[in-house]
């Protein structure tokens, strides 16, 4: 609205301007000789065309700096000085009233809402918590915000991986560092399996020179020798060989001071690589998956071919108003495009997904990058193989809807969309009841530290779900495979008097195209778990005895105190 106020009051001006501009020659040759005929008039110049001048400019932006000041200067300064693009900033510095500035921070944290019809936004109580965790984690003489693993953590979230070295210490070279023994400094290497915008396999390395906890992001990997300046000490290979000496590291130029080495080509080839990758991780993140809101706010068509892919929700439960919800997906790898680099064949899938209540509320949304990656030479005899991608989901029983958008980085066109409403069970307390049956192809016990955490982890078992075709078919595994199976049963009867259950689980294995009982074996959880409401069962069968064929696997829970029985059965089949 100022602007606009602006160019109306200029145009009146320069309106003005101009009419005296032709009045003023007709006055000069009214004059008595004051000016000659035809002589030439000297003219001002606009005051709205001329460049301030450099006491002006210092002015105004010492003008601007006072007048960004308390909550207004503090979110620009600290709370999205890591987030917030270039043309953004500018824009905001140019806003003139706190009116306008406050529509520009609504807009600011909308555009980036994964959910723009939600009134929570949950990038902005994300980037907030990610700002806690910095100030908590990471400050060093400063604010943990103001450090560079604050700024990376802040901006791009946490690592797939870190490789910590906390008392820096004893150091193997890898080749592509020298080789050689030396010792270093503190440091970490954060490991990025995909950041939207820059890239694959993202290594950034941390380096405390200092040896006060304020590591500094380094694209240097020799910052971290802390015997780099030691004359014959921490000598690399070439250099233990002869063949280099140590001064050579000082004299070569470039980014890294790694020396001579058996790999020292491939290090020049990469630079500009690594400056390129240094540039796009200091500048403001991209916002993620927008592109494919539209998809799941709308009925956008789709363009090209569809994207495939299954989906598998189980269910399991935590409290009385609790149930996770596992959410599954699967794609095969014959659906999506490759790209081949240096022997390298990389597929990458940006999933977007949400999950919303009866009243159109989202209650959670998941986005991640799934990517897949094969030698070239194998990239055929792998098409048949499938991808799998996991969230869980705490949620309360009732009606939800379930909205997944899929979209194929090699191919921007090749999108796919899923949606079903899911009914979330109530596992009342007087009822016998079971989580939903899974069948997996891979069951294992976790360590302590990562009970009830990381994908496919189910309180302190990993398991991963086989998914079926399209949801209708049966699950499928290979003879030399074992056929896993979980399950938990809720709500066992005690009895009053020896606090003991008293349930028989029953298993039975059966062949559907004879209808004949292959396996059937029980036990008592008399024996397994007698103190306890709650059993869960985790059994593995070997396959290699089965023909070929459909199975159905069928658990039943006869419970000898309520005298309450439930069944749970799953069809697979056998190639």
């Amino acid at each position: 609205m100022t602007s606009s106020r602006h160019v109306v009051c200029g145009t009146a001006f320069l309106s003005l301007v101009l009419c005296g501009a032709w009045i003023l020659p007709a006055q000069a040759q009214s004059s008595q000789g004051d000016v000659k005929q035809g002589a030439p008039v000297e003219e001002k110049p606009d005051p709205l065309k001329r460049q301030p001048s450099d006491k002006e400019r210092f002015a105004q932006q010492k003008a601007l700096r006072q007048e960004l000041k308390g909550v207004y200067k503090k979110w620009l300064d600290e709370d999205v000085r890591w987030i917030i693009t270039d043309q953004e900033m500018q824009a905001f510095k140019h806003l003139s009233n706190d009116e306008e500035r406050d529509q520009f921070i609504e807009q600011f944290w909308l555009r980036r809402n994964p959910n723009p019809d939600s009134p929570d936004n949950e990038y902005r109580d994300e980037h907030y918590r990610r700002i806690a965790y910095a100030n908590e984690h990471f400050a060093a003489g400063k604010p943990g915000w103001k450090t560079d693993r604050g700024h990376i953590y802040i901006a791009y979230g946490k690592p797939d991986s870190i490789d910590s070295h906390p008392s820096g210490g004893n150091y193997e070279r890898p080749m592509d560092e020298g080789g050689g023994n030396t010792s270093t400094y503190p440091f970490e290497v954060w490991h990025y399996r995909y950041l939207q915008g820059i890239g694959d396999n993202i290594d950034i390395e941390f380096v405390d020179t200092c040896m006060c906890g304020d590591y500094h992001m380094t694209i240097d990997r020799s910052e971290k020798d802390a015997l780099k300046y030691v004359p014959g000490a921490g000598a690399t290979l070439y250099e233990q060989m002869g063949m280099a000496e140590k001064k050579d590291r000082f004299t070569g130029g470039g980014l890294e001071q790694l020396g001579t080495g058996p790999m020292s080509t491939m290090n020049q080839s990469k630079q500009f690589d690594r400056l390129n990758q240094y540039a796009k991780l200091m500048a403001a993140p991209e916002i993620k998956f927008k592109d494919l809101e539209a998809y799941m706010v709308s009925s956008k068509i789709l363009t090209g071919p569809p994207f495939l892919f299954d989906v598998r929700t189980d269910y399991v439960k935590v409290t009385n108003d609790t149930v996770l919800v596992p959410i599954t997906l699967q794609i095969r790898n014959k659906d999506i495009t490759f790209q081949n680099k240096d022997g390298v064949a990389t597929g990458t899938v940006n999933i977007l997904g949400r999950v919303s209540n009866l009243n159109h509320r989202v209650i959670q949304p998941f986005e991640d990058t799934v990517q897949v990656q094969v030698p070239s030479e194998l990239l055929g005899r792998t098409q048949n193989n499938a991808s799998v991608y996991w969230k869980s989901i705490p949620l309360r029983p009732g009606l939800y809807k379930i909205d997944i958008v899929i979209k194929d980085v090699n191919n921007p066109d090749h999108i796919g969309r899923w949606q079903r409403s899911i009914n979330v069970p109530k596992y009342d307390d007087d009822r016998l009841a079971a989580s939903s049956l899974i069948l997996a192809d891979q069951m294992e016990r976790v360590p302590s530290k990562d009970i009830g955490a990381g994908n496919f982890v189910i309180g302190n078992t990993r398991i991963r779900p086989r998914v079926s075709s399209g949801g209708t078919q049966p699950v499928t595994f290979h003879r030399d495979q074992s056929l896993n199976f979980w399950m938990q049963v809720y709500n066992l009867g005690i009895d009053e008097k020896s606090k003991k259950n008293d349930a028989t689980i029953e298993y039975q294995v059966t062949n559907l195209g004879n209808n004949q009982t292959i396996l059937e074996t029980q036990e008592s959880t008399t024996k397994t778990n007698p103190n306890a409401d709650q059993v869960t069962l985790e059994r593995s069968m070997p396959l290699t005895s089965l023909e070929p064929g459909k199975y159905q696997i069928t658990i039943k829970v006869n419970d000898g105190i309520s005298k309450q029985q439930i069944a749970e059965s799953a069809p697979f089949v056998v190639d």
